[in-house]
């Protein structure tokens, strides 16, 4: 009886300190993403609208590894036993994208437009049972400025 209430302990703790330092790290990128606002950002390889001819051009890029919390990765497991959607997984994968672009930017905050914007994803297995442990995120693309 023992091992069924640590484990609803840590499932309990887990799901609690998870949803504290996600909703934290959600509050740091909306903020991030204020302050970014006025970089025009596409995946298009040409600039946006008549441009004047650019004085510099680099290539820039932004990685962020994220890891899954102990109680995403149980009703992650219940998940893959009923089919359907992972959304544990999905607002992961949400805060790696949207932390790896904002990393993007930020390295280029002076760019006048950032073009061909790419988003590469991956999972870092861990465990013997290739269980995802992070998702790692890297955005790169091309910084102009005029």
């Amino acid at each position: 009886m023992f091992e069924l209430y640590f484990l609803l302990g840590l499932l309990l703790v887990g799901y609690v300190v998870g949803q504290i330092l996600e909703r934290s790290h959600y509050r740091s990128i909306e903020k991030r993403e204020a302050e970014h606002i006025g970089l025009a950002t596409t995946s298009s390889k040409r600039p946006i609208g008549e441009i004047p001819r650019p004085t510099r051009v680099e290539l820039v890029e932004g990685a962020c590894v994220i890891s899954i919390d102990y109680f995403k990765r149980f009703v992650a497991g219940l998940r893959q036993l009923f089919g359907g959607n992972v959304r544990s997984y999905e607002t992961l994968v949400d805060r790696a994208r949207r932390e790896a672009v904002l990393r993007l930017k930020e390295q280029c905050s002076a760019a006048d437009q950032v073009i061909n914007l790419r988003i590469e994803t991956s999972s870092i297995s861990k465990g013997n049972r290739n269980q995802v442990g992070c998702i790692e995120v890297h955005a790169y693309a091309t910084a102009i400025y005029f």
